[in-house]
């Protein structure tokens, strides 16, 4: 489900509409000298309100997208990592160099436990990516090194010629580049969606002449016009404008 903040924002920007349909009731009365409060501008600060908030869910699915191929191409690396000892102790390699090679897997086996229980899968494409990036992306990347180290154990081992196809070296290259590509991915669209939401709360609630700002100027000026006991300052009064913890 999408967070309450996250909801809270389009809100706000149902509730702006809402205080522009009563100000165009208003008619020829409503007649602001401020340039920000007439009805054209109002009309263009809600267009590009509900595009940030479209852009913000957009950004979020394309995320929760990464975040889902990441978790898929890292789920058989545990497995991968053990198989690929087993290979190389059924091989001519030495006790030492075996074991290092079971060293980068112990490393590989508890780093990956651990991100299990950091990383969030998500279909649903309104639920919110993290505020911050997570323990997991710094755990995939120990993971890929720890991958790494790996595969330059198997390289150094003459004798490690596997014929399975996803054992030999050259695959575990290519496994490499793939998780990092992903990796990268998910900071890439994490970063993507960090900077959508910077974007909306600006045109939300920072910037000069946001809809936070105006609401309360039109709430002002309507008080002004038709007074304070006014049913139409009641109408304009009544919508709230609530701004959640960014």
């Amino acid at each position: 489900m999408p967070s309450t903040s996250e909801t809270g924002h389009a809100k706000n920007v149902a509730n702006f509409q809402d205080l522009i349909a009563f100000v165009t009731g208003y008619g020829a009365t409503y007649n602001p000298s401020k340039n920000a409060l007439k009805l054209p501008q109002l009309t263009a600060l809600a267009t590009a309100s509900q595009a940030s908030l479209a852009d913000v869910i957009t950004k979020n699915t394309a995320y929760n997208n990464k975040v889902n191929e990441r978790v898929a191409a890292f789920s058989n690396l545990k497995t991968l990592s053990t198989r690929v000892i087993n290979a190389l102790q059924s091989s001519d390699a030495t006790k030492e160099k075996i074991a290092d090679a079971i060293a980068f897997n112990k490393k590989l086996q508890g780093v990956r436990a651990k991100a299990t229980t950091t990383t969030t899968t998500t279909t649903d494409p309104n639920e919110p990516a993290p505020k911050t990036i997570s323990t997991s992306q710094q755990s995939y990347d120990q993971q890929i090194q720890h991958l790494a180290g790996l595969i330059a154990v198997l390289q150094s081992e003459t004798s490690y010629t596997p014929n399975e196809n996803d054992l030999k070296i050259t695959t575990l290259t290519a496994k490499q580049a793939d998780l990092t590509a992903k990796n990268n991915a998910v900071a890439t669209a994490y970063t993507n969606v960090s900077n959508s939401r910077i974007a909306r709360n600006t045109t939300l609630y920072s910037a000069e002449g946001s809809i936070f700002d105006v609401a309360s100027d039109i709430k002002k000026y309507v008080k002004s016009i038709y007074g304070a006991t006014s049913p139409q300052y009641a109408q304009v009064k009544s919508i709230e404008f609530k701004k959640p913890r960014i």
